[in-house]
């Protein structure tokens, strides 16, 4: 026996002599009179009898008919009500057959997609009824900041782990002013849903997986939960950066004047593209004579590896994994002085912001995007990507890790001398 045919469990006594017509005339403007000749195997005088209701068409051309169209160009064409009918859901006096209606729900046990489009038309259609019968399954579970919590955001969350420790901290400051001591109800997951500060979500999700893996909630409360509060949305529109050369220049100006720490931090950011986090990370961990190992790739290396005659180093970073990625730190010979004398220093990202904002500097953030854009102006996007350690946009094997690093070492020296022509004089 062959597969099943998609209308096999259609009841065709269901569908009305202008249906029939109407599928017969889909199929000959979709397919054009000839195919329609041929499977059916009638003359043309019959073909236009058929068409124009002369003659009726009976069960037999009917399915040859159907042979020819998809279910859902036959609901298109019937519509949804007659479909249901010819399944034998819906009876013709408008009512619906229960125990066939069941059945098709039955099947979502079995199919993820069936099952996932139902769970998406309850939750829109019928939110509130949803809410009230899964009340009972939100009581008892009273929320509570604890080590195993961020122990789960660390290390056992099942995508992207949240291993900052800023963001652990601003984490714990929406949850102790949101979320601590309430109990999960209905009135909290609208609470967190509607609250302005759109962060609360991803925390309050976050805690939800966490009481999920503690087995705290059910799969069903679980799966409700995660789809009536929605992530964080991002917009993503066009948020414009203009390049005012002459602000960079004061910033660095003012910075080497009065905080050399900062201007360390801030040359760091502007001849690597590093981010704030990342270059901060540098100051405090530098371990220049350290030999490392670069995953994946096989290159065994000191962390600094310096060309005297080139006015450059670079250092290998080499944070990967849930962080966003940092692999190599580019760096001009002078900024390596600053960062010998300053290295081990620890200091966190807020105060340097502070310090920017408060004397009318650059923001730390706008540093990687001026490095980027006139990082391209002197060498090739694809290395300046590498020099970013944009590594998800780059699909880089061992040897091709290789060209870039060899690539970057030669055109770096060009970008360092934009900087110091333009900007570091």
């Amino acid at each position: 026996m062959g597969p099943k045919l998609w209308f096999e469990g259609l009841d065709l006594s269901k569908l009305s002599a202008e249906d029939r017509a109407r599928l017969l005339r889909y199929a000959v403007d979709k397919h054009g009179a000839e195919k329609v000749l041929e499977v059916l195997g009638v003359s043309k005088v019959t073909l236009w009898r058929l068409l124009n209701g002369r003659s009726p068409v009976d069960d037999g051309k009917l399915v040859r008919v159907l042979q020819l169209l998809t279910p859902q160009e036959f609901e298109s064409v019937v519509g949804a009500a007659k479909k249901l009918m010819a399944a034998g859901i819906l009876r013709e006096d408008g009512t619906v057959d229960y125990a066939a209606a069941l059945e098709v729900l039955a099947l979502a046990s079995r199919d993820e997609y069936l099952k996932q489009a139902l769970l998406r038309f309850v939750v829109q259609n019928f939110r509130e009824d949803l809410r009230r019968a899964l009340g009972l399954g939100l009581a008892h579970v009273v929320f509570k900041w604890e080590p195993g919590f961020e122990e789960f955001l660390r290390e056992r969350k099942r995508r992207r782990k949240v291993v900052d420790p800023n963001t652990i901290a601003y984490y714990r400051s929406l949850f102790s002013k949101h979320l601590e001591g309430r109990t999960l109800s209905e009135e909290l997951v609208e609470y967190v849903v509607n609250h302005e500060n759109k962060w609360l979500r991803n925390v309050f999700r976050h805690y939800i997986q966490y009481l999920y893996y503690l087995r705290k909630i059910p799969p069903e409360t679980y799966g409700w939960l995660m789809e009536v509060v929605p992530s964080r949305s991002y917009r993503l529109d066009v948020r414009p950066y203009p390049i005012d050369l002459g602000e960079v220049k004061k910033t660095m100006d003012y910075l080497r004047e009065n905080h050399e720490l900062y201007y360390l931090v801030y040359r760091l950011m502007l001849e690597g593209g590093l981010r704030l986090s990342h270059a901060l990370h540098l100051v405090e961990s530098y371990s220049p004579s350290e030999l490392v190992e670069i995953p994946g790739v096989g290159l065994e290396t000191t962390r600094l590896v310096c060309f005297e005659g080139r006015g450059f180093c670079r250092y290998y970073v080499g944070l990967r994994g849930s962080q966003k990625p940092c692999e190599w730190a580019y760096l001009s010979l002078e900024t390596l002085k600053l960062l010998k004398e300053h290295a081990g220093e620890d200091v966190s990202r807020n105060p340097v912001a502070r310090y920017a904002k408060r004397h009318g500097l650059l923001p730390p953030k706008h540093m990687r995007k001026v490095a980027w854009r006139l990082m391209v102006r002197v060498m090739p996007r694809e290395v300046a990507r590498f020099v970013h350690s944009r590594l998800g946009e780059l699909k880089v094997s061992e040897a091709r890790y290789e060209d870039l690093l060899s690539e970057a070492d030669e055109y770096y020296p060009k970008y360092l001398r934009l900087l110091q022509n333009d900007l570091l004089r």
